[in-house]
């Protein structure tokens, strides 16, 4: 019986390991069709995603206007996040046709459903002008934009783009990556549902990344996480196929010096001025290196004046400047400025105003005016002319086989120092991974793994606190007195790094009994509610 059981399982692992893809996970093909704003002719945009993602399918359009689908002569290849895109130029005029996108996953023909669209007629211009497409349609005449995340999917409810359009909004700033593993998991997820249809929609993209300092001392260590990152940034960018005609730059989302908090909450390490200057040059070096086109930086005035230090490298790259409670539509009103005296930072000008080019004035906009889920959107308005927002968005990249996020690609596991006392006190291990390049991994965290026979009864209570890319802190709290065996175990939901893990082996010794009565219980007096839109702008 137990051969008989053996050979079974041997066989269902073989069948399981031979299943195609298209019946172990079945695939679907989604397309969106809109006409796109132009200043010329009729321009459709067709966009979607293969599920679950793959890069390299094959997509065609297909057209059904006399009864029978044909393929067109519209053709593309999925990225790696599964999105695909094509622009058409249109003809035939106040025409209602059929299309719909197919495609081959795993030996099989898969179809998207069908979308019909009118071509509406385009009026009538002397020439070819951006302005018409590129409106200043903002307040104080300039040219309006927004700025996205998931908190404008509540419930994962989608952007309305095209009433964002008709609402005048011709740029929006998309969070695409972030240093946290379970925050950026996120951004991916909204960055393919918004970019194509933003696009399709006639406005223009762009893309930020949200960081989080690296709890470290040296500059070799501060220069390693900056490089890990921007390569999140790089590899975010090239699953999407990279820079289009319609993207503007990546930015570097730096507003946080906090690089050690405590259990409560509350800051216990800051990243000096130093640091916090020679990461940010770093990442956005490798970005403009990698892609050729130049980044922004997202801060505000206080940060930039308290927190870094004066620099040229810095002050070349364009500045996306928050601040709110100031009225744009008034001309005299700018970002920037103090009461008295200057701000003095890397884009403070002759005469002490701030050398913006991109101006988030509040985070308080009508979300449902724009076709945003939810009460509140950052609003935006773009400092120079319609020729300089062009100017902006001139450049683009597309990344080569290299360039892509890797595959399960192997990693090396080390715990530099673990520490194991009493039952009452924190179990911990400092851990780094490393790719094969000796790089740390950019994706991923560690957990400690007890084996069955020495596991405790009660699962105790793990904390992983990152140091920098690659490195963390594992805090154990709760484990009983006993002998124990296990393995720190680093893997990546992502699957762009491969698992790797080391053995440990330690002991807890039994704490003392405390002798002291516990303190009394005291309920915590509530906050009193803050109106965070009280003094900002609502547009």
């Amino acid at each position: 019986m137990r051969a008989r059981t053996v050979i079974a399982v041997f066989i269902f692992s073989l069948i399981s390991i031979g299943l195609p893809s298209a019946i172990a996970a079945t695939s679907t093909l989604s397309m969106s069709v809109r006409q796109t704003p132009s200043t010329t002719e009729a321009l459709l945009t067709f966009y979607g995603t293969i599920k679950p993602a793959k890069s390299g399918i094959a997509v065609t359009i297909q057209i059904n206007n006399t009864g029978t689908w044909k393929a067109t002569r519209f053709k593309t290849k999925t990225a790696k996040a599964g999105t695909w895109k094509i622009t058409a130029l249109a003809t035939a005029i106040d025409s209602k046709v059929s299309y719909r996108a197919a495609a081959v996953a795993g030996g099989k023909k898969i179809y998207s459903r069908t979308r019909s669209i009118t071509i509406a007629q385009i009026p009538e211009v002397s020439e070819a002008d951006s302005a018409l497409v590129i409106s200043a349609s903002g307040p104080g005449g300039r040219i309006h934009g927004a700025d996205i995340s998931r908190w404008q999917h509540p419930n994962d409810k989608a952007i309305d783009f095209v009433k964002m359009y008709d609402a005048g909004i011709r740029f929006v700033m998309i969070k695409a990556s972030d240093t946290r593993d379970d925050a950026d998991a996120l951004s991916l997820k909204y960055l393919v549902m918004d970019h194509g249809a933003a696009q399709a929609a006639g406005i223009y993209t762009g893309f930020y990344h949200y960081t989080i300092l690296p709890d470290v001392t040296d500059d070799d260590a501060v220069i390693r996480d900056a490089t890990a990152q921007a390569q999140k940034a790089i590899w975010r960018l090239a699953s999407i196929g990279g820079y289009t005609e319609r993207d503007l730059p990546y930015a570097l989302d730096l507003e946080n010096k906090c690089v050690r908090l405590s259990s409560s909450g509350v800051c216990q390490k800051y990243a000096t001025r130093s640091q916090v200057t020679l990461w940010a040059t770093t990442f956005l070096r490798i970005l403009k290196e990698k892609t050729g086109k130049v980044p922004l930086l997202y801060s505000f005035s206080n940060f930039l004046e308290g927190s870094m230090n004066r620099n040229a490298e810095l002050a070349q790259y364009p500045l996306w400047l928050a601040q709110y409670a100031i009225d744009p539509s008034d001309p005299l009103n700018q970002p920037g400025l103090k009461a008295s005296g200057c701000y003095v930072h890397s884009w403070t000008g002759a005469n002490c105003d701030s050398q913006w080019t991109m101006w988030q004035y509040t985070s308080c906009g009508i979300a449902p005016k724009y076709g945003v889920p939810g009460s509140r959107l950052d609003l935006n308005v773009f400092r120079g002319t319609t020729q300089a927002f062009v100017d902006l968005v001139q450049g683009s990249w597309a990344p080569t086989l290299v360039d892509l996020m890797p595959s399960n690609e192997a990693t090396l596991l080390t715990v530099l120092k673990q520490s194991a006392t009493t039952s009452n006190k924190l179990l911990t291990f400092n851990v780094t991974v490393v790719r094969p390049d000796l790089s740390p991994v950019v994706t991923g965290s560690v957990i400690l793994v007890f084996d069955a026979l020495s596991a405790p009864s009660v699962k105790p209570t793990q904390t992983v606190l990152r140091a920098t890319s690659g490195a963390w802190t594992l805090a154990v709290q709760g484990t009983p007195a006993g002998a124990y065996t296990g393995k720190i175990l680093f893997s990546d939901v992502s699957k762009t790094h491969a698992d790797s893990w080391q053995p440990v082996v330690f002991t807890v010794e039994q704490a003392p009994t405390p002798t002291t009565s516990p303190a009394p219980t005291t309920k915590p007096t509530p906050k009193p509610s803050v109106n965070g839109c009280a003094k900002q702008i609502k547009n």
